[in-house]
């Protein structure tokens, strides 16, 4: 017998149950961990793919990365650039075939002051998904949080053709729905502006209309461990799970489309915490603790409870946002951290690249 429906339901795991109201995205480039766990989407970054990039199921992209920048020459630098750019791809390609949405590559996190060279980073890798017959639909294109990456995401809307399904206004040519990540950054603590109780980064990309953010819960979390004397959090009181709630509940409110993607969770109770949050992007081994965990879930975060939330409007041009973002001591400080960290593994991920393609002849 099948048993009753009740009984059924009952037996669905936290993770079926968080896909009822939460879009799941693995953050992961193994192939083999999002066949096993279905996620709608999936998102990678420098980190991901160096530690991909180096186990020997992966071999073949690598080989046919390298193979790509030495065909279309020009200096070691600019072979291992194309050589990079092609490997991402690469991958974001074959993530595509296991997955029904869309997939995130990430741009140079050293050009994250950089506004025009972001956008033809960020161009340069849709040609190359372009070429292997993948549309820009299908891909979202990860910067920086800060000013320069806020606006290179905005600058999509130059172009003449139809926005982006779930991005409001946001037009683009060459660009597809670009979403300023905060993969590189996080939120801090609230600012000394009483009304601005969201991060004002979060502002500045709703009112830039990119498509998605994507706050760090976990980075949040540990920034406070390491400076309050407060070591342990319940998930509810969690300050990552809170920052995204009142980002969620500030978007809903003011009827932003800009998608809230939490990120970076260092366990499943602030997933939890979370659920009915638009998007969610969990590591391989906390999804596997949700498909094996049977408790009963609930969405936490909904648009009608975010509608009855005391948040203010607020309007930010560029001197309030460098203000505001400097008086927040814990953004600037993880901002400046997560950029630093994957830029650190992109010259990591071309120095293995660099040894591939040129070890020989520079006497390795």
């Amino acid at each position: 017998m099948s048993g009753s429906p009740v009984k059924r339901q009952r037996m669905e795991s936290a993770l079926e149950q968080l896909k009822q109201f939460t879009t799941v995205v693995a953050d992961t480039g193994d192939f083999h961990a999002i066949d096993e766990y279905k996620p709608q989407d999936a998102t990678t970054n420098p980190s991901l793919i160096l530690a991909a990039a180096q186990m020997p199921a992966y071999e073949g992209l690598l080989d046919e990365a390298i193979a790509y920048g030495k065909k279309l020459g020009g200096s070691q630098e600019e072979q291992i650039k194309n050589a990079m750019d092609k490997l991402f791809v690469l991958f974001g390609a074959e993530i595509l075939k296991k997955v029904p949405g869309r997939v995130s590559t990430e741009v140079d996190a050293r050009l994250s002051f950089d506004k025009d060279a972001m956008v033809a980073r960020a161009r340069r890798l849709i040609e190359l998904y372009q070429e292997a017959g993948i549309s820009k639909d299908q891909v979202l294109i990860k910067l920086s949080s800060t000013w320069e990456g806020i606006q290179a995401g905005k600058c999509s809307r130059f172009t003449q053709v139809a926005a982006c399904v779930r991005a409001v206004s946001l037009l683009r040519l060459m660009l597809p729905c670009i979403y300023t990540a905060f993969c590189v950054s996080s939120f801090g603590a609230v600012t000394g502006d009483a009304a601005l109780n969201v991060r004002v980064q979060a502002v500045a990309c709703a009112e830039a209309g990119v498509t998605l953010i994507s706050p760090f819960v976990g980075r949040i979390l540990d920034w406070h461990v390491a400076n309050t004397d407060k070591k342990a959090y319940e998930p509810l009181e969690d300050p990552g799970v809170k920052s995204v709630t009142k980002i969620y509940n500030y978007y809903k409110k003011f009827g932003y489309k800009t998608i809230v993607m939490g990120a970076s969770f260092r366990n499943t109770g602030e997933i939890k915490a979370l659920a009915g949050c638009d998007f969610l992007t969990i590591s391989p081994k906390l999804l596997g603790e949700l498909l094996k965990d049977n408790s009963k879930l609930a969405p936490m975060l909904s648009a009608k409870a975010a509608q009855a939330s005391d948040l203010e409007k607020v309007h930010l041009d560029e001197k309030a946002f460098r203000w505001l973002h400097n008086e927040d001591q814990m953004a600037v400080e993880k901002l400046s951290d997560g950029i630093r960290k994957f830029a650190a593994d992109a010259v990591k991920l071309e120095r293995v690249l660099m040894e591939r393609m040129f070890g020989a002849e520079n006497g390795k």
